[in-house]
């Protein structure tokens, strides 16, 4: 597969300053860049997961005529919280 490239990014001179003061051991702004991009790019895709999930479940309770009352929904959060923080 042929590599692609990413259309050249104009900034200021102060945010490619901070970008670069930034960048590790030999790492180069270009990979700075290019991890940026592909970190945003599976923040957007779980976002999007995330409200398909939220809209379903919103559908199969209107449906089901089931619904979490608040209280159910912060106990169990609180329950999953405490188990984790216990682990740790």
């Amino acid at each position: 597969m042929k590599s692609a490239t990413i259309p050249p990014l104009r900034v200021t001179p102060d945010l490619r300053h901070d970008a670069e003061s930034v960048l590790r051991d030999g790492e180069s702004l270009s990979s700075f860049v290019e991890e940026s991009l592909r970190r945003q790019i599976e923040r957007r895709k779980m976002h999007k997961e995330f409200i398909a999930r939220g809209l379903a479940s919103k559908e199969a309770a209107r449906c089901s005529g089931k619904y979490a009352s608040r209280d159910d929904v912060m106990d169990s959060l609180r329950s999953i919280l405490n188990a984790e923080q216990q682990k740790g």
